[in-house]
């Protein structure tokens, strides 16, 4: 060994020492760190178990409760079912009742209507109809509704061509409108993002009310008149009947109605001054005049001139009044309340003459307490189509011949 060798083994040894130490501290800290952990590891075993003992108990205790529930849910909904019941059965012996004991009809026996023809006014005035169809039918009730779904505003009117594809669909939104939406089927109207379906057609004057009509590819609807140079009111009572080729998108022929001092007919519906129907026979018009504020008129117009061919001073009155529809030549005026009740027929008049005041029906609308806006009649499908505050319904009709008894 050389003469550094004790130095080194000195080194070395004081080197040591401290290292040792240092690994003996190392290793304690270690096992308290560890002796910790599982202290929190038990901890949480034990909060686990008492959660989950919990868990069960709070379970053992909802058990019985959620059976309790679920018992009482199937009581309230026989109970429902049961009262659901109750309510259809009085709603049918209310409708018998009814039917039993109809109400009287608004009628009201005018010098006007009993005297001599009037001779104001375009077309024969008051005279009998000849019919030009074999249609010999009046309704005996309006026996189910279907409501489709809800578009547009609270007033508007929906209807089909009765002479043209049986599936399109025409919705004119609004009593001062001058865009009509056109759906290829009754499909695509009841779809939610139904306007997407839609073509729009664009009029060229804007319609006034809700008396519009599509009819053998044609729509025809009343405007205001433009007014002449220099102002003047000589026209503020006064209508325009248009004819709009849909198909084409022109106006084909224009004419003023032979009525001077136009009002509202229906006294619940005061935007509408000329309702335009048609039936089995063809083009109608219902309007009224400052001359008889009391009653209803009826006209027949030609649908290739828009010339009034006959007129007529009904019976019916405009007090009440909401909408009206011609089936078979025969007027059928809808009367309702404000606040809206049930809507019914209460007054006909037939322009033939078959059909009397006695023999008439006089039935109420299903169930739905509202108010329409406007109604229309297919008499291909023998069917009503409704704007009731925005719904648009479907109502079918019974008929029956008009020479039979009530």
């Amino acid at each position: 060994m050389g003469p550094c060798t004790p130095l080194l083994i000195l080194f070395l040894l004081s080197w040591l020492g401290p290292l040792q130490g240092q690994q003996h501290h190392l290793v304690e800290y270690m096992e308290r760190r560890l002796a910790a952990l599982e202290e929190r590891l038990a901890q949480c075993q034990d909060q686990s178990s008492r959660h989950a003992a919990e868990l069960r108990d709070f379970k053992n205790k909802m058990l019985p409760l959620l059976e309790v529930a679920e018992k009482e849910r199937e009581a309230l909904r026989t109970e429902a079912d049961t009262i659901s019941g109750r309510v259809d059965r009085l709603e049918r012996e209310v409708d018998y009742l009814e039917t039993q004991n109809p109400a009287l009809p608004c009628v009201e026996v005018d010098e006007k209507v009993t005297g001599s023809p009037g001779t104001k006014g375009k077309g024969r005035r008051n005279e009998k109809y000849d019919m030009v169809t074999d249609c010999g039918y009046t309704i005996s009730q309006v026996r189910s509704m279907k409501i489709l779904k809800r578009f547009g505003g609270p007033v508007g009117l929906w209807t089909k061509d009765p002479l043209g594809p049986a599936e399109k669909i025409y919705v004119l939104d609004g009593t001062q409108n001058d865009t009509a939406f056109v759906f290829p089927r009754l499909r695509d109207f009841t779809l939610a993002m139904a306007a997407r379906k839609a073509s729009r057609v664009r009029v060229p004057f804007p319609w006034v009310g809700t008396g519009q009509l599509v009819y053998g590819g044609f729509l025809y609807y009343a405007r205001r008149p433009p007014g002449r140079p220099g102002g003047g009111d000589e026209l503020e009572n006064t209508l325009q009947l248009i004819k709009f080729h849909l198909a084409n998108r022109t106006v084909v022929d224009s004419s003023v109605f032979p009525a001077e001092g136009l009002i509202p007919p229906y006294g619940l519906t005061a935007d509408t001054y000329i309702d335009l129907a048609a039936d089995e026979e063809g083009l109608w018009a219902v309007y009224a005049t400052r001359e008889d504020d009391r009653h209803l008129c009826l006209a027949k117009l030609d649908p290739q001139t828009l010339d009034t061919e006959q007129q007529w001073d009904t019976p019916c009155p405009r007090e009440n009044a909401e909408a009206a529809f011609v089936i078979c030549g025969t007027l059928y005026v809808v009367y309702n309340t404000r606040p809206a009740s049930r809507a019914r027929i209460q007054c006909s008049f037939d322009a033939s003459g078959t059909l009397t005041p006695e023999r008439a029906a006089l039935p109420y609308f299903p169930r739905r307490y509202g108010a329409h806006a406007s109604l229309r009649y297919n008499p291909r499908e023998r069917q009503l189509y409704a704007w009731d505050d925005g719904y648009q319904i479907v109502y079918k009709l019974e008929m029956r011949k008009k020479e039979e008894e009530v």
